[in-house]
């Protein structure tokens, strides 16, 4: 079996290709069966008359949004959790609050990183249990949130 975007020999069990972190099937250039390259709309490979298929979406591994909950509500106040997700400005925005007011301004990051963090958790939450995107899913998270508060 090869990997269908850098023709690399894979292994049948494995679910991503080692050179280049593709998932199996994922790619467009070359065959599964032979290696070969092929048309980006080829049905079938000339080289050895394998079924290519279409083409599948490349989506790589998205962080635990409940590891990230659990990070906002214990280390928020130094902006972890944003770090962990990918969030780097967040992240530095947080911990130079808590650094420069010397501790005094990690009630606010703090807070901040609570209500990320619950958010976060939530957010994963309904994810699973409904299996819509998450994009579909920070509005209606948020607007329960304010609404408990009132």
């Amino acid at each position: 079996m090869h990997c269908r975007n850098c023709a690399a020999e894979m292994d049948p069990n494995a679910f991503v290709c080692v050179k280049c972190g593709y998932q199996k099937g994922a790619g467009y250039r070359y065959c599964f069966s032979c290696g070969g390259e092929t048309d980006p709309g080829a049905a079938f490979c000339v080289h050895c008359g394998a079924a290519l298929g279409p083409a599948q979406a490349y989506y790589p591994m998205q962080k635990s949004k409940i590891a990230a909950g659990v990070l906002g509500i214990l280390l928020g106040s130094l902006g972890v959790h944003n770090f962990y997700l990918g969030y780097t400005g967040k992240a530095v925005a947080q911990l130079l609050i808590t650094v420069l007011t010397l501790g005094l301004g990690s009630i606010i990051s703090g807070v901040w990183g609570l209500v990320e963090g619950d958010i976060n958790s939530h957010r994963q939450h309904r994810l699973r249990r409904r299996g819509h995107p998450a994009q579909r899913l920070i509005r209606p998270v948020i607007t329960a949130r304010v609404r408990t508060l009132w």
